[in-house]
């Protein structure tokens, strides 16, 4: 029997943080829009990542809805940090990237959403949480989302 909150079937998100003129992208799993007005969302973010750095320096971030054809990034993006794995030229050298309101963003998601950080609380478990407003966003497409229940098909998720 699954644990609780492996039953559950949301999308899969990534989310872009940049430094420096580089994009840094991490899976999210944690990710509950929280208000309409002004449109909000939280997010949990893993501890020690390099996501959670960039997101320290206060930068906007691209929150993206990924595809089922992203299933083969999750291990990358997911389980690879980026303190010792160069994301932006991993997904370069597979033509994977484009350019959606000035950020670079993953090609082919569901959905691009621009975000800045309004506050964060510490946690005392494995993830830091932010609050951030909606600048813009856009969707692209409303079917074929790549959701929790594929990781855990997939056993990327146990």
């Amino acid at each position: 029997m699954k644990k609780p909150w492996n039953i559950i079937n949301t999308p899969v998100y990534s989310i872009s943080t940049y430094m420096d003129g580089r994009v840094n992208m991490n899976i999210c799993t944690y990710v509950t829009p929280i208000s309409l007005k002004p449109k909000q969302y939280c997010i949990g973010v893993y501890h020690g990542t390099k996501t959670l750095d960039n997101l320290h320096q206060n930068h906007p971030v691209v929150l993206q809805i990924l595809n089922k054809e992203h299933l083969s990034l999750v291990k990358v993006l997911g389980k690879k940090s980026g303190f010792h794995h160069d994301k932006q030229t991993y997904l370069e050298e597979r033509n994977l990237l484009t350019q959606w309101n000035e950020y670079t963003v993953l090609k082919g998601c569901n959905a691009y959403i621009l975000l800045n950080k309004i506050s964060n609380f510490k946690t005392s478990g494995d993830h830091e949480v932010y609050v951030f407003n909606v600048q813009k966003s856009k969707t692209l497409q409303e079917d074929n989302i790549l959701m929790f229940q594929d990781l855990v098909n997939a056993k990327i998720i146990l």
